[in-house]
């Protein structure tokens, strides 16, 4: 018999996304533990863990909005007819006893974020829309049940840095602030680091690449949120030899537009998804995310884990990692970030990275707290 009967509440039971592969980890790490976990989905993506039963509650194909508030509601609907000892929501869904939140409210997303559109008529248009649009206004909503009104008032909230819990806290300040703690994401640290110096150097033979380039990686979907445009015009303010390489499955004919009218586009290199992102960063000499808005990026944790000099943005949460001459204040800012990339390539006798032992990480403090809550469960008459 199992321990015990956990749900784990998320719209798509798969291993591509970030929160996703948690959420897959998490359920996996559950059910090896001796308990029985369903996973309430509505649908799920290649293979489901050993030990846990997805339960696909489907959703209409009609917009975003609609999308968010029927699994909200059908998962409430699932939940009142079941009996779980302990149900753990991965995203916006009301009735949990933790809640992981891996992204910031949605008002503070959207005024951090708006400059990353550019100005005049551009960013106007965008205001606008996030003005009238339905799904940011269900997305507003639907953080009000949660944390101002929610269903189980003692759940409790993780977030995934630091930075959110600010966010969070600043966004509903009625939260109290003992049930909202922190846990940041972990890479798997046997297959993100360092290649050694042979590997290397064959590796980046294989792509044209001599000794003299110094390769500047980022990764990312939203180019425009993950600072691409502010990269790209650093590159114009970099000698001849500094190269730009994008991971990420988005159209990049806007950025590539801006490379040409900047006399940079042989030296930027969009390259689309990449299957094997050890590799991608082992070749590449230093790693760049000036984002506008980022919880907590997991590629700044994986880029660092394979040993490669990390600039990010303070507005992201991963820069906690990140030493703090390495943290661009203004995301716009390409010849503040262009003199850091400089730095940070000419960097001499640079220390290994060592994953820090004070922050806590990974699943381990998640299956603790699931220990915690069942205990307490069961010592009630």
């Amino acid at each position: 018999m199992p321990q015990s009967r956990i749900a784990i509440t998320m719209p798509r039971l798969g291993l591509y996304g970030g929160a996703e592969g948690f959420a897959w980890r998490l359920a996996k790490e559950l059910a090896a533990a001796g308990h029985g976990v369903d996973f309430l989905c509505a649908r799920t993506e290649g293979h489901v863990p050993e030990g846990v039963t997805a339960v696909e509650l489907g959703r209409p194909p009609l917009g975003r909005a609609i999308k968010n508030l029927w699994f909200a509601w059908v998962v409430g609907k699932y939940l009142r007819a079941q009996r779980y000892d302990l149900v753990i929501g991965l995203s916006r869904t009301w009735n949990q006893d933790i809640l992981r939140v891996g992204g910031g409210p949605q008002d503070i997303f959207q005024r951090l974020t708006l400059s990353a559109y550019g100005c005049g008529f551009a960013r106007l248009r965008k205001r606008l829309h996030r003005v009238f649009s339905p799904s940011a206004a269900v997305i507003r909503w639907m953080e009000g049940r949660q944390f101002d009104t929610p269903t189980n008032p003692a759940q409790r909230i993780i977030c995934v840095s630091h930075l959110v819990r600010d966010w969070l806290l600043e966004a509903h300040p009625a939260l109290d602030p003992a049930l909202v703690s922190v846990v940041y994401n972990r890479p798997d640290l046997e297959r993100f680091a360092p290649l050694s110096p042979t590997r290397r150097t064959e590796l980046r033979a294989s792509c044209g690449l001599s000794d003299a380039d110094v390769v500047i990686c980022t990764a990312g979907t939203n180019f425009a949120l993950k600072g691409v445009g502010t990269l790209v015009r650093a590159l114009g303010h970099l000698p001849p030899n500094y190269r730009l390489i994008v991971a990420g499955k988005r159209n990049p004919e806007a950025w590539l537009a801006l490379a040409r009218n900047l006399g940079v586009e042989k030296r930027v290199n969009f390259v689309g998804k990449v299957d094997d992102m050890p590799a991608f960063y082992g070749g590449s000499d230093v790693f760049v995310l000036p984002t506008y808005y980022d919880a907590c990026s997991n590629a700044v944790l994986e880029a660092l884990a394979c040993g490669l000099p990390a600039i990010t943005s303070s507005r992201n949460g991963s820069a906690v990692f990140v030493p703090q001459r390495f943290i661009l204040q203004d995301p716009g800012d390409a010849g503040t970030l262009a003199a850091l990339i400089l730095e940070a390539a000419n960097e001499k006798d640079r220390a290994p990275f060592v994953w820090p032992e004070d922050q806590p990480c990974g699943l381990a403090p998640y299956l603790a707290l699931v220990e915690e809550m069942l205990a307490q469960k069961r010592a009630r008459p």
